[in-house]
């Protein structure tokens, strides 16, 4: 069979390495000149450095099958990511946890006595939170919200934390103890070689054709099934509207010696126009004593417009009326799936969408094996 992967990030290239690996021919295609998608990364040019280019990205998970197969395609480092954070004049660590409100509050509280001291901070005349605030105000008070929340939310999602949904901050830990690993998950890493390596060493075959710099609209050629992993309304020409995301612009720093002297320091404060400052040789602690100079990012978050790189979907009332109808549109379309953090309007980490994109190569061969259709969605998107 002839298939066509469109976006050779991590769910086209598994895709395309799977089909490949059981007999098929496979065209993958993404409009980008590289592959890897947003987990791009390069050499700098001036530096050495290797560059996440569009963004940190560390690699996390709890999933064995998720970890065991990126390590089939390179070696990845051991990597703790240790955020620092800049408030009022005044750094901390984060995830908040002891150390953060010892800081903050100027105390030497033991677990038992930093709990109590929380909850004695915590609204607890909240107990149905209904939106972001809400949600941070029942469960760490009005100070540290203030302080770590309130300014660098509104930067990121250009919204005011009443108008977010309480489901956004209960991914972010309080910690009562002593721990500053940003992520509790088993497996953590960098690759050596950056994911851009990876991801080519999972297209090592035969029978996949990789096309870069090609958009999917411009194709003549016929498949018997195409697997979609870009913006769902770009693939109905958003006929029914565009769906809503925040993008990311990047401002380099270069300079001799150290910048920042950690790999990631976010901005809290609400009237510093960007949320946080990455120096990307500290991604690579095995390599960064090494580089004689140093390149870091300042990141602002603004609305996506129609040229711009979607990364984060907003998924607020609105988008999620356009994707419900997007969605029953794309179930009327024949021998086309969607899936990926675009195809399906979500986001997710790195490690889920690996482990969705394996899921769906065991359900394709099984449809295939009894020649059933090929499901237009392998999770449910919303």
């Amino acid at each position: 069979m002839r298939f066509c992967v469109v976006g050779a990030g991590f769910s086209g290239a598994i895709l395309a390495r799977h089909l490949s690996d059981k007999g098929h021919s496979v065209l993958l295609i993404d409009e980008r000149t590289h592959v890897a998608g947003n987990c791009h990364t390069e050499r700098d040019d001036k530096t050495g450095v290797m560059l996440h280019s569009y963004g940190p990205h560390i690699f996390h998970t709890a999933d064995d099958r998720a970890w065991a197969y990126v390590q089939r395609f390179g070696t990845f480092r051991p990597y703790v990511n240790r955020v620092k954070a800049i408030s009022q004049k005044k750094l901390y660590t984060l995830p908040v946890n002891l150390l953060t409100i010892n800081q903050f509050f100027g105390k030497t509280l033991s677990p038992a006595e930093a709990r109590a001291f929380i909850a004695s901070k915590a609204d607890s005349s909240i107990t149905h939170p209904k939106n972001f605030e809400e949600q941070a105000l029942s469960m760490i008070g009005s100070e540290l919200y203030e302080a770590f929340f309130y300014g660098y939310t509104k930067k990121q999602w250009g919204l005011d934390p009443t108008e977010l949904p309480a489901s956004i901050l209960k991914r972010l830990p309080v910690r009562f103890n002593y721990d500053d690993n940003y992520f509790n998950h088993p497996y953590q890493g960098i690759p050596e070689d950056g994911y851009t390596a990876i991801v080519e060493n999972i297209l090592r075959s035969d029978s996949i054709e990789l096309r870069l710099g090609v958009k999917f609209e411009s194709l003549t050629e016929t498949f018997d099934h195409v697997f979609y992993t870009g913006p769902i309304d770009r693939f109905f020409q958003f006929r029914l509207g565009r769906l809503g995301y925040r993008t990311l612009d990047f401002e380099r720093i270069d300079v001799d010696g150290d910048y920042q002297g950690a790999a990631v320091i976010n901005y809290c404060d609400g009237d510093t126009p960007f949320t946080r400052i990455s120096e990307h040789k500290y991604f690579a602690p095995w390599e960064s004593s090494q580089f004689k100079a140093s390149v870091a990012f300042r990141e602002y978050s603004r609305l996506a417009g129609e040229g711009d790189i979607p990364y984060y979907p907003i998924r607020l009332v609105n988008e999620k009326k356009t994707l419900e109808s997007y969605i029953a549109l794309a179930r009327e379309t024949p021998n086309v799936s969607f899936l990926g953090r675009l195809g399906t309007y979500r986001y997710l980490d790195m490690d889920v969408t690996i482990t969705e994109a394996l899921n769906a190569c065991d359900e394709i061969d099984q449809k295939l094996k009894e020649e059933a259709v090929i499901p237009t969605f392998f999770v449910d998107p919303t």
